[in-house]
């Protein structure tokens, strides 16, 4: 049913990943499923705020991220699950949606907080993912 499962984590936020993870992989074993294991760098935007960091800085957060990752996965997911490590770079929505056509994904599993009154006015990733995903999109609460 699901060949192709995007699980959209923040390393350093395990609300995000807590419920979501446990439920993506028995999902992956349940189906023999490609896990696509992604998470985020955001953009800085401006380049007056970006001129106060190095050169190669976004690069340098790329390779970390990308480490960062890796461990993740290593630490987390159990052999046997077939895992896609993806690093986007940007917006966390924008991408998540993103990457999510160009790997065909068949469902979008992603951990959310419960709102709080900012999250009215401007709306969550989550909310934002689920209004504009092209497939199937399950939001575990933490």
């Amino acid at each position: 049913m699901f060949k192709h499962i995007l699980l959209a984590v923040d390393l350093d936020q395990k609300d995000s990943w807590g419920k979501a993870l446990p439920t993506s992989v028995e999902y992956a074993k349940a189906f023999g499923s490609t896990l696509h294991i992604m998470t985020v760098v955001p953009n800085f935007g401006s380049s007056i705020v970006s001129s106060f960091f190095p050169k190669d800085h976004e690069e340098q957060m790329m390779e970390g991220a990308n480490k960062a990752l890796h461990k993740f996965v290593d630490d987390n997911i159990p052999e046997g699950i077939k895992v896609q490590h993806i690093i986007g770079h940007g917006n966390a929505y924008e991408e998540i949606l993103r990457i999510s056509e160009e790997i065909t994904a068949d469902v979008i599993i992603m951990g959310a907080h419960r709102p709080r009154m900012e999250d009215y006015l401007l709306g969550p990733n989550a909310a934002r993912v689920v209004r504009h995903a092209k497939c199937s999109v399950l939001v575990v609460r933490d």
